[in-house]
């Protein structure tokens, strides 16, 4: 698979507990089924050679010794087949007995991995068969003719993928304070592969992926998470076979409990080396807890990387979560930190008014909401709030009603200026001719807006909350020294794509049902400046037609500065994310337009007003981006 992603497999497969033959048929047949989809890491649950539940069986010989055989089996079969796969079973060494993940590939062992941590309260009792594993690394004899290493610090590097390691921890591993898998990832994996086998009770699904998701952000990594499965169940206790694959936090694909299958997906190791890079405080724990590589055998293992489809979904709309009680709880949440941010500069700035420019569109829309709620934060009177609304050339009636109608609805103090006349006067000054619908045409009128509000908030002792989102400065779709400019730019850090979810989400809570029927209107609204005049009463200028679909610029904005991504990489997700929606074509030429204007128009964002950060990225020129103003565009294309 190119551009830094490995398909990755966590295999429950059927188990007749104490029956090895059996068994080693069964892992076969699921490793013949990972490396047909083309899995590179197959993963299989703890004991599973000869079952986890087998109790004082363990003690003997017999099973030990089949549990061996069996694993040599394994082993063998796996000549032909590309992938590293990770197998749990009992080992005897020194006589002491072990609960091990075997590594192997290509009919050769990588690594014996001993768990390190051996439950012995409730319902487990491992202490009575299993010893807790070394640290470091030793040899130890397989076979006669055969050497492996056994300690629970192995690594093992694949040479085909950059920066892709694997380490292994075993069930309970992952359920202490400090989990070995801090150590190895800290030591350089990026993918933790756990062989488990952890019965079901009530709400321990919901926590065991909880733990999966919270151990693969904490860590930066890729995790890979095997339960033993439905076979298992005996006596008292009842297995699921519950498997997550995780990647930085998020879970990628998941066999619930009950559900005995194949679970597969992608981990992508460039994203997860992007976020080590950037996060400093990764580095520093590395010296803190004194981790160093040498500390580590390092075993190198390699694959055939071979073109597959991606299984793991890429959704459209990454700014945006996917799951409405989640999608409306992310919107309260960025109103509340629009709303707390406006709230400290008016009362540290002891401002007696806010003055916004209401056109009619989604941002200004927002912007306006915002302010409302920074006032009732306050208890200032909305009254307080001067809402201006400029007609210009291009005003057209919808705008202009749903402009007055969300003023009087708030609340807030109408003041309706028409810029018309000023425009046009300063066209004379500066000897240019109306009829020529220019950028000289259309920015005129962004000025004289901008000087209309600053000249009444300094009338009325306020400040001017700008409107502007972070899609259009992404693309620097601002006028300079217009609507680019604020006292205060609650919407900086809003993509485009959530604007519009924000203010649908404000109307669905809206007591007022008048204010919620404007709202949804200004929601259907088509994105414009509406500078040029209207044709036949309609919006002419319609913004999408001029820079292409917001959409698709939030998706590269999001892969271009929260991953880092190279445009290649870019257009692939891109593709999977809209299937036939776009064209390839499409979304070259869009993404071309998005690279050279996120590149030439980066002077309009370095000197932003200060605006709340609400989400994972930002651009302003003080925290996320400190981009310089003539860096060339060449890195934004291949």
């Amino acid at each position: 698979m190119k551009h830094g992603f490995v398909k990755v497999a966590a295999c429950t497969p059927k188990c007749i507990v104490a029956n090895v033959d059996e068994n080693v048929d069964y892992i076969f047949q699921e490793m013949i089924n990972a490396d047909k989809q083309h899995c590179k890491i197959v993963v299989f649950p703890e004991l599973c050679v000869t079952g986890y539940t087998c109790g004082d069986l363990f003690s003997q010989e017999v099973l030990l010794k089949k549990a061996k055989e069996g694993m040599m089996k394994i082993i063998g079969k796996s000549m032909a087949m590309d992938p590293v796969f990770f197998v749990g079973m009992p080992l005897e060494y020194k006589g002491a007995l072990y609960n091990v993940a075997v590594a192997f590939s290509k009919g050769h062992i990588l690594g014996i991995i001993p768990k390190t941590y051996i439950p012995n309260y409730k319902e487990f009792y491992e202490g009575r068969y299993f010893k807790s594993g070394h640290q470091k690394p030793i040899k130890i004899q397989w076979t006669k003719e055969e050497q492996v290493w056994f300690g629970t610090n192995i690594l093992i590097k694949i040479e085909d993928v950059e920066n892709l390691v694997i380490a292994a921890e075993i069930c309970e591993d992952l359920w202490t304070p400090c989990p070995p898998s801090c150590f190895h990832a800290l030591a350089g994996a990026t993918i933790i592969v756990n062989l488990s086998a952890s019965n079901e009770v009530t709400g321990k699904a919901e926590y065991r992926k909880s733990l999966v998701k919270n151990q693969s952000a904490r860590l930066m990594a890729g995790y890979v998470y095997v339960s033993a499965g439905l076979d298992e169940s005996t006596t008292d206790l009842v297995y699921g076979g519950h498997c997550l694959i995780g990647e930085n936090g998020s879970i990628l694909a998941e066999a619930k409990p009950f559900e005995n299958q194949i679970t597969v997906s992608e981990i992508d190791i460039q994203r997860l080396n992007h976020d080590r890079r950037k996060t400093g405080t990764y580095e520093d724990s590395k010296r803190v807890l004194a981790i160093h590589e040498e500390d580590y055998v390092w075993v190198e293992s390699s694959f055939h990387i071979a073109e597959t489809p991606l299984t793991r979904k890429v959704h459209p709309t990454p700014f945006i979560p996917r799951v409405g009680p989640i999608r409306n709880q992310r919107c309260s949440e960025i109103l509340d930190i629009q709303a707390y941010g406006l709230r400290k500069r008016l009362d540290h700035t002891k401002a007696k008014t806010a003055i916004i420019g209401i056109s009619g569109g989604l941002d200004s829309t927002l912007a306006l909401i915002v302010t409302a709620r920074a006032f009732d934060l306050l208890s200032i009177p909305r009254e307080q709030i001067i809402a201006v609304t400029m007609p210009g050339f291009g005003t057209t009636d919808r705008t202009y009603q749903n402009s007055l109608e969300m003023i009087r609805l708030f609340g807030a103090t109408l003041r309706e200026i028409d810029i018309c006349q000023a425009v046009n006067l300063h066209f004379l000054d500066i000897d240019h001719d109306p009829l020529i619908h220019d950028v000289t045409y259309e920015n005129s009128q962004a000025r004289e807006r901008t000087q209309i509000l600053m000249d009444i908030a300094n009338q009325s002792n306020g400040l001017v909350i700008g409107t502007g989102d972070m899609s259009e400065l992404a693309l620097g779709w601002a006028t300079y020294n217009g609507d680019h400019m604020s006292m205060y730019g609650v919407n900086a850090s809003v993509p485009k794509t959530l604007v519009r979810h924000l203010v649908w989400y404000y109307a669905e809570q809206v007591e007022d049902k008048s204010l919620a029927k404007v709202l949804k209107d200004v929601f259907n609204t088509p994105v414009s400046p509406e500078l040029l005049p209207p044709e036949g009463g309609q919006i002419s200028q319609k913004t999408e037609e001029l820079v292409g679909p917001y959409e698709l610029h939030d998706f590269f904005l999001y892969y271009v500065l929260r991953y880092g991504f190279e445009p290649a990489k870019i257009r692939e997700l891109c593709k999977l994310a809209y299937g036939n929606e776009y064209t390839q074509e499409e979304i070259v030429k869009w993404m071309h337009l998005f690279y050279r204007r996120f590149f030439s128009q980066q002077f309009k964002r370095s000197c932003l007003p200060d605006g709340p950060k609400v989400g994972t990225i930002g651009i302003s020129q003080r925290g996320d981006l400190r981009m310089p103003s003539d860096a060339s565009r060449r890195i934004g294309l291949d």
